[in-house]
């Protein structure tokens, strides 16, 4: 399919041939007929790519900071790869559009194949020629009404969120402050809700626009008498409400709303505006300021906006999705016309055009434009790439790989490692959207993007496949794979629950394929140094490793019970199996605590967590999210046999012995380029598994474990019945 994109680091502006999205259990694939390009959240957007390196620095400071911080953490060579690949990847633009169902997830019973819809969402409802939008981001259009009309709900229902917000009733006056493609259709919402509507702008064409729409008076900024007209508009009250729809770095439209506004009235902020306000005025008038955040409540929800949750009607009267459908509603009554804004149809292959025309002359399209798409588009979900597959024709003897997953880290870690390896063959990616996929393809050399994991799974000419996507999918993707005769490497964690960890070590024992998940850290070579160190013992080891691991914001899938799991389980694995392979045995029970006591409300990724391992050997981990972000991130301590050894951030160890003095080694790197390499030697040459099955069970059923201790507060025997029991393929 056909999809606009954008190259962020370069700026470059094209239309790619992507592989078609995937059809979720919750959501529906829309073919699309219009979607709408809002100019000025669109050009903003364009113009930050076409920005310098340096500009883009000054323009995010805080991005800035978090390179620095990683370089500090993870190293100039890791940090560099990450960087290079996030603004080098493609990125979709658009958020607004209508089309057609043309497939439906199996949870959903809303819509049908042929219903037409309108849809929302940025990196959702975008430019593209087939989109997979969630349930509540999609609702039906209104018979007799235009598909081109529909097109305008998402950027209408924006509008609509800051009328709501404003609190109008019949006869308030209202000061729409900047008329473009919101503020052009509050005017028309407000109107609408019986409204004396006044728009302000400093284009005459906008101010053409406001008063084809219904506003009863469009005067021009600089006006010197439009002090003067205003007073006239409203009795010399002033304005009812200030409606602030302009995107501006200027302070000027607070300025002027809290000028023009009546005493005790209303300043609504629906655009992106410096909120910097004269404190007197202000203050004398006791203006109330409130802010419109985007199209509704549950805009930036996870569990409405992905997982379909609904807000009750009772206790949310209006969300995003109801102010999608209450749009398109006063359009079919005829309330709203967005055809008044007069937008130009552009065919999707024109977009670089149409933006070009946007920057170029940002007035002539100030109220947005559409593009228009082809009714027999196919539902492609795989890009093959001929001069790839040409080259490596050659390397029939070479290890296919298909990798499941392409995001940051699979980008950033997983390929600049395998293009370390030999004997490793790029065949094919795979990510659900599809443009994630084509975009590594294009960076990184494989034969072929796909969107349906199945196309790698159905692949003879992939032997193994790499699973990099959210955790949720780990065990169902890596068992779907060992079922197709192909080996794999999974991402941690191995698995989320015991049913999921029970499914996929019984598919691994009738294969035989290789299961091998990446706990990388046993394979970092100072990890090797200090396990090293202690073979010699007879005696049991204490260790501990303290991770000052960071906080992830709340909104963060990872810290989604469904889709991340608990962050002991899908980070903290990490730590468990590296203390079973310095210790050189497994654990048998856990204890686990967090910092509060309390797991209540929310996930609290704060604990620490006692492992009693196999051999009497004692474990200690103790995982923090609230350190500074200037103090390392990892240290590992081992005792034993009056030895003593540390390993610093995974950059440097020390190696301390009562008779023969101490020694230090230097290297960097968590294991990840030594780990890849090792499964990929394993898949070539029929090797065992580089982590035997059962201790990549054994060190996931601890963590899931760990996790009921969290809860309970009680020791937790690490139960291995129906896991990996002796005498499994390894």
């Amino acid at each position: 399919m056909k999809q606009v994109v954008q190259n962020y680091n370069t700026g470059e502006l094209r239309v790619e041939e992507v592989p078609a999205p995937v059809c979720r259990s919750n959501g529906v694939v829309v073919r699309a007929a219009y979607s709408l390009v809002s100019a000025g959240t669109e050009r903003m957007k364009v113009q930050q790519a076409r920005m310098s390196l340096m500009q883009k620095a000054r323009a995010r400071p805080d991005k800035v900071k978090q390179v620095m911080q990683s370089v500090k953490q993870a190293g100039l060579r890791e940090t560099y790869n990450k960087v290079r690949e996030r603004l080098d990847s493609l990125t979709p633009l658009g958020y607004s559009l209508a089309g057609v169902v043309e497939e439906v997830g199996s949870d959903i019973d809303a819509f049908a194949v042929g219903d037409r819809v309108a849809c929302a969402g940025e990196g959702i409802a975008c430019h593209a020629e087939f989109v997979s939008v969630p349930r509540n981001l999609c609702v039906p259009v209104p018979d007799g009404v235009d598909l081109k009309d529909a097109a305008f709900a998402t950027v209408g229902a924006i509008a609509m969120n800051g009328v709501r917000q404003a609190n109008v009733t019949l006869g308030d006056s209202v000061l729409v402050v900047g008329l473009g493609l919101v503020g052009l259709l509050g005017v028309q919402l407000l109107k609408a809700a019986g409204c004396r509507v006044i728009g302000v702008d400093l284009d005459p064409h906008k101010m053409d626009l406001a008063r084809q729409c219904g506003a009863d008076a469009a005067l021009a900024r600089n006006d010197p008498g439009l002090e003067d007209a205003l007073k006239q508009l409203t009795d010399g009250h002033g304005v009812d409400v200030a409606y602030i729809a302009a995107s501006s770095k200027s302070t000027d439209p607070m300025k002027l709303a809290g000028q023009q506004v009546r005493d005790r009235g209303t300043v609504v902020i629906v655009g992106m505006v410096p909120i910097d306000a004269d404190w007197q005025t202000y203050y004398g008038k006791e203006i109330s300021v409130r802010m419109s955040r985007s199209y509704g409540p549950g805009r930036y929800d996870r569990s409405y906006e992905q997982k379909g949750v609904d807000y009750p009607v009772g206790y949310v009267r209006w969300t995003e999705g109801r102010n999608l459908a209450a749009f398109l509603h006063l359009v079919a009554a005829g309330s709203v016309a967005p055809g008044r804004l007069e937008p130009e149809v552009f065919a999707i292959a024109r977009a670089p055009e149409a933006y070009q025309q946007l920057r170029d002359a940002p007035g002539k399209h100030a109220a947005g434009l559409l593009f228009a798409y082809p009714a027999d588009a196919a539902t492609t979900r795989r890009i093959d790439v001929p001069e790839a597959s040409a080259r490596n024709h050659a390397t029939t003897e070479r290890i296919g790989i298909g990798l499941i997953g392409a995001g940051n880290f699979a980008t950033g870690t997983l390929i600049p490692a395998l293009k370390q390896v030999p004997h490793a063959r790029l065949r094919a990616i795979c990510s659900a959207g599809g443009l994630s996929a084509q975009s590594a393809v294009k960076r990184h050399g494989f034969e072929y993007a796909a969107s349906d994991y199945h196309e790698l799974l159905e692949d003879d000419s992939i032997h193994a496949v790499l699973i990099a996507t959210r955790h949720d999918t780990h065990a169902q993707f890596a068992a779907d794979a060992m079922r197709a005769g192909k080996d794999v490497f999974v991402e941690k964690p191995l698995a989320l629950t015991d049913a999921q960890l029970e499914d996929v070590v019984a598919v691994q024992a009738g294969t035989g394929r290789i299961l091998m998940p990446d706990f990388n850290r046993r394979f970092s070579p100072l990890s090797v140094e200090v396990r090293n160190f202690f073979r010699d013992r007879s005696s049991p080891v204490e260790v501990v490793c303290r991770v000052n691991a960071g906080e992830i914001k709340s909104d963060s899938w990872y810290q989604d019970a469904d889709e991340g799991g608990w962050r002991i389980v899908s980070e903290g694995c990490h730590f468990v199996d590296l203390i079973s392979f310095l210790c050189g045995s497994r654990p048998v029970k856990v204890f686990a605590e967090m910092i509060g006591g309390s797991v209540a409300g929310r996930q609290n990724d704060n604990c620490s967590v006692t492992l009693k391992m196999e051999d009497g050997s004692l474990g200690v981990l103790i995982y923090v999210a609230n350190g500074s972000a200037r103090f390392e991130k990892e240290r590992i301590e081992v005792f034993g046999r009056q030895c003593t050894a540390t390993i610093e951030n995974f950059q440097r160890a020390r190696l301390y012995s009562s008779t023969a003095g101490s020694r230090q080694v230097r290297s960097r790197g968590k294991g990840h380029a030594q780990a890849v390499a090792a499964f990929v030697d394993a898949v070539q040459h029929g090797r065992a598994t580089p982590i035997p099955v059962r201790e990549s069970a054994t060190t996931t059923a601890a963590c899931l474990a760990i996790g009921a201790s969290l809860v309970t507060g009680m020791p937790k025997a690490v139960e291995l019945a129906g896991r990996a029991p002796e005498g499994t393929p390894t």
